[in-house]
């Protein structure tokens, strides 16, 4: 990434707990979130993704298990004391959570991994894309549910943004030039603004179908949308 980048500002990164240079890349990882920037914006649901409803919503809509549910798609499945000593939780917290997630299908037992008393769990879908109807919802505990979801899935992107951030020297200096960092300010109509997002969704799915094999020349890629208005402009 340039040193002197002028109003770039990094959405492509690949702000997650890096792979090292020699680390094995994992197979199954296709996590999508949606909400405006996780699927909210009323453009197409990718492949594997669940689309939230104010009942699940309302399920899904508590910090720890936003995370333990990033964690399971994002690294693979694992055990209720395996994502506490993840998260810095209690093993018995992230199993309480465990089962209600479960309970509404988030996620489920994974028992071709298990011995004996173990329990092992995995996510149900590879993405959540959020319903841009919630917003008009009228009830009370779903509004909540959705100020906790959104907010909570930005201080994700923060995080991970961050983690990159702090970690990018860490791969080789190639990945320094593909990374990427953007902020832009457009003055559009709420129809052709929707018609941005949904090009960019487009674009994204057209490279998440077409993935280059994996190996070692390729990495998972995190890319972050954020698309709002400001207020006072016209």
């Amino acid at each position: 990434m340039p040193e002197n980048a002028t109003d770039r500002a990094d959405e492509t990164e690949p702000a997650h707990e890096p792979e090292r240079k020699n680390e094995t890349k994992r197979t199954d990882e296709k996590e999508t979130e949606h909400a405006g920037g996780t699927g909210a914006s009323g453009t197409p649901t990718p492949p594997g993704s669940r689309v939230l409803d104010p009942r699940s919503l309302r399920a899904l809509a508590h910090p720890l298990r936003i995370q333990m549910l990033r964690a399971l798609r994002h690294h693979g499945p694992a055990t209720a004391s395996r994502l506490a000593e993840r998260l810095g939780e209690s093993s018995g917290a992230t199993s309480y959570h465990l089962r209600q997630l479960a309970a509404h299908g988030f996620v489920e037992d994974a028992p071709e991994l298990g011995k004996g008393r173990e329990r092992w769990w995995k996510a149900s879908q590879q993405g959540t894309c959020f319903d841009v109807s919630l917003h008009k919802n009228p009830d009370p505990e779903v509004q909540g549910a959705v100020e906790v979801f959104l907010h909570e899935i930005a201080n994700i992107h923060t995080q991970e943004l961050n983690t990159y951030l702090g970690t990018r020297h860490q791969f080789d200096e190639v990945w320094q030039d593909s990374s990427d960092m953007s902020d832009f300010t457009l003055h559009l109509s709420p129809k052709r603004a929707h018609e941005l997002n949904t090009k960019i969704h487009d674009l994204i799915e057209e490279y998440r179908v077409h993935a280059d094999p994996e190996g070692t020349q390729t990495q998972r890629i995190r890319m972050h949308l954020h698309a709002f208005p400001q207020d006072g402009v016209n």
